[in-house]
């Protein structure tokens, strides 16, 4: 499945029609992944006879050494019973609503883990054009399918991911502005949206916890049946304009989620 593949069945009239055919894409799609996975698992044994150590195949591969553990148990491995069991790899907080002063830092993520003495990274997955799903279409105020620009990041404490962050514009307003370049943008997009004319007027946040999607869970290295915390950040200019939209995906057993009152609302 890829994105000419969805722009295409973005076409068909019948809306049930639609979803039968995207539910059956879906379906294949999740058989490719088990698939590719077996296929990995086969491809780092092959590896390990050839001589090479975990060490070696996770430097290659860019993961850590207990990643490349996890690739060759495969699903059918469980996190270990009792005590032991319930022990998160690391513990971030994320903040909701997020403070105005973390919101205007030059990356949220990195002003968060600062605070919390943590040893922070980042780094860029993907920055280009994407269909827009039902409920980034809605915040941006577009059609579902409409193409709109993704900045997808992964966050990391140590050499343990966290969260996957995506920043989402619309394409007709910010398609030909350094926004839509990749790489990170110096020093902040908050700066950069704010240099393009935009005033910040307001934001909504919304948390919802599910199971991981496929990519999700590999790119989170999620244990099975563990899930994810989604929180998504809808940002409006002072006219109501759809500006940014935020989602962060963050493993759950891997995050706190202090809530904090609207200020001058301190009430029980």
């Amino acid at each position: 499945m890829d994105l000419k593949t969805l722009r295409e069945v973005a076409q068909i009239s019948d809306p049930v029609e639609r979803a039968r055919v995207l539910s059956r894409l879906m379906t294949e799609e999740q058989g490719l992944v088990t698939e590719a996975a077996k296929m990995r698992r086969q491809a780092i044994a092959e590896a390990r006879e050839g001589g090479m150590s975990l060490e070696d195949i996770a430097g290659q591969l860019g993961v850590s050494p207990g990643r490349i553990s996890q690739m060759r148990k495969g699903p059918a491995a469980r996190a270990p019973e009792g005590p032991a069991a319930a022990a998160p790899k690391v513990l971030v907080q994320r903040a909701l609503p997020t403070e105005p002063a973390v919101r205007g830092s030059k990356s949220l993520f990195l002003a968060e883990a600062e605070r919390q003495g943590l040893e922070a990274g980042r780094r860029m997955l993907y920055v280009g054009l994407e269909p827009a799903s039902d409920h980034v279409a809605v915040c941006l105020q577009v059609e579902p399918g409409t193409d709109i620009i993704a900045r997808r990041k992964m966050m990391t404490v140590g050499d343990v991911p966290v969260r996957i962050a995506t920043s989402y514009f619309r394409a007709d307003l910010f398609g030909d502005t350094r926004i839509a370049e990749p790489e990170f943008v110096q020093p902040s997009l908050q700066s950069a949206i704010t240099a393009l004319g935009y005033a910040f007027g307001h934001a909504e946040e919304n948390l919802t916890v599910r199971p991981p999607t496929p990519f999700e869970r590999e790119t989170l290295e999620l244990e099975s049946g563990e899930w994810i915390v989604q929180v998504l950040r809808a940002s409006y200019s002072s006219e109501g304009t759809a500006i940014h939209v935020l989602e962060t995906i963050c493993a759950g057993s891997r995050h706190i989620f202090p809530i904090g009152q609207v200020t001058g609302y301190d009430e029980f």
